[in-house]
């Protein structure tokens, strides 16, 4: 005779539905499938859609992934169900293809509502659209506040907030009140608006968020001045690429400075036997995150602030198709790359009036902030980070960069207790105060695939049905 047995769901709670927050729901449904878990997942967040986030919100088809398709699926133990995806929906796409990241979002969507299908009536599932705005635990419950001013119960929380908003603090006072400043490009309907306006733009940075603004808004007539400290653009990636190449020793438990000189012998050996850098840098990719906590935070810090541009131009490069459009621009003289800093600006009836460093000086339709994310955590931009911070429920990473985590992604309070840490967790950009490499897919999806899993076993292992 067959026993049937009843279990206690899992009720996790996952803040953030863009794709940190989406990969980690896919990956508890995922495994509540495998393992015959019953599942009351929340998930929180305003946006209407799940998946987009602001990282693949937009649908200007310009805007390519800065990775290749290959290197995009959200399980990690099956590379290529991104490009059958694209495939069964008619995108004709290779591993190497650099594809719109509007489509992205949309792959998503589609694999959450897949997952979900599959999950079945052992599942309950919450999507609130709504800010989560503060947490409190009791008797190891999780309580969730919630801008609607209701509020949801939890056993686990997972935080996937995504990256720390930027917050125009370098600009001056008169530009950042100025209603011809924009402040957040991705905002919903603001490319619209700027592609009305008659004049010159000035885009403050130079990476990949502005030369994505510069190709949506260059038209004849107009110059998009793309203003950085550096004026560095972001390398492109090759077209065909080569396999990575890593080093031939180990570089464990070097100070900055030898490791700085092994990393430019390293490139400089391979660009000589295969004409090319990047296989180099590629190489280092499965090693960056041993050598930046092997490093002491002294080490750490300097690299922030003498390395940091330079590995981002070359680490997060533009797609060849990306690349090659922005030259055309540049070429044409509708795209002007300045270097230095905005000093002051005021408005004219039509216009703002920018003074740059060295005595230059812009006269520009709109100034649009493309720094991008900001490194750090900044006070007074999400009312729930705030709290927990403030509670000591969480507490900041080295350096400030992101929260303290356990290497598994636990989140470790203010005041450690001697007990097990609260089922509280976090993956992706907040974990890059210990894991350096922790804002691309490759690694949010093996964060999302592990979390879930661990989130599962404690889930079998404290149910006495099992």
């Amino acid at each position: 005779m067959l026993r049937t047995s009843y279990y206690a769901p899992l009720r996790p709670a996952v803040v953030g539905a863009g794709a940190s927050g989406t990969l980690v729901a896919i990956h508890l449904l995922e495994a509540a499938v495998r393992q015959g878990t019953p599942l009351d997942l929340t998930l929180v967040d305003p946006d209407e859609e799940t998946g987009r986030g602001l990282a693949y919100g937009s649908r200007d088809r310009r805007h390519l992934l800065n990775v290749p398709a290959g290197g995009m699926s959200c399980f990690p133990d099956d590379p290529h169900h991104f490009v059958r995806w694209l495939a069964d929906r008619g995108t004709a796409a290779t591993v190497t293809s650099f594809v719109p990241r509007s489509l992205y979002g949309d792959y998503l969507a589609d694999t959450f509502k897949a997952s979900v299908a599959r999950a079945g009536t052992r599942l309950t599932l919450r999507r609130i659209h709504a800010h989560a705005t503060d947490c409190s635990w009791t008797d190891g419950h999780a309580r969730l506040g919630l801008s609607d001013g209701s509020s949801v119960t939890a056993d686990h929380v997972v935080l996937a907030t995504g990256s720390p908003s930027g917050d125009s603090s370098w600009a001056p006072a008169p530009l950042r009140t100025s209603p011809r400043f924009t402040a957040a490009p991705w905002t919903p309907g603001t490319l619209d608006h700027l592609r009305t306006l008659d004049g010159d733009v000035l885009l403050v940075g130079t990476g990949l968020t502005a030369m994505d603004i510069a190709l949506s808004l260059a038209r004849p007539g107009r110059v998009i001045h793309a203003l950085s400290r550096h004026g560095r653009l972001p390398q492109p990636h090759a077209a065909p690429s080569l396999p990575p190449v890593a080093p031939e020793e180990s570089w464990s438990d070097l100070p900055l400075r030898r490791l700085r000189a092994k990393v430019h012998a390293h490139i400089r050996q391979v660009t000589a036997a295969q004409g090319d850098w990047r296989p180099a840098l590629d190489g280092l990719r499965p090693l960056t995150n041993s050598l930046w906590a092997a490093l002491p935070e002294p080490d750490r810090a300097e690299f922030l602030r003498d390395s940091l541009s330079l590995w981002n131009t070359h680490r997060h490069r533009m797609a060849p198709e990306t690349a090659q459009a922005v030259s055309r621009i540049r070429r044409s003289g509708r795209l002007s790359l300045l270097k230095g800093e905005i000093l002051a600006a005021a408005p004219t009836p039509d216009a703002l009036a920018i003074t740059l460093d060295g005595a230059r000086s812009l006269q520009v339709a709109a100034v649009v902030d493309c720094t991008g994310p900001a490194l750090r955590l900044q006070d007074g931009q999400d009312p729930l980070l705030d709290g927990m911070l403030s509670s000591g429920l969480i507490t900041r990473g080295p350096l400030g960069l992101g929260l303290a985590c356990t290497a598994e992604g636990r989140l470790i309070p203010r005041n450690k207790p001697a007990g097990p840490l609260r089922s509280l967790w976090t993956l992706g950009p907040t974990r890059r105060g210990e894991l350096w490499e922790s804002t691309a897919i490759p690694e949010i999806r093996r964060q999302a695939a592990a979390l879930a899993q661990s989130l599962m076993s404690r889930a079998t292992a404290s149910d006495p049905a099992r």
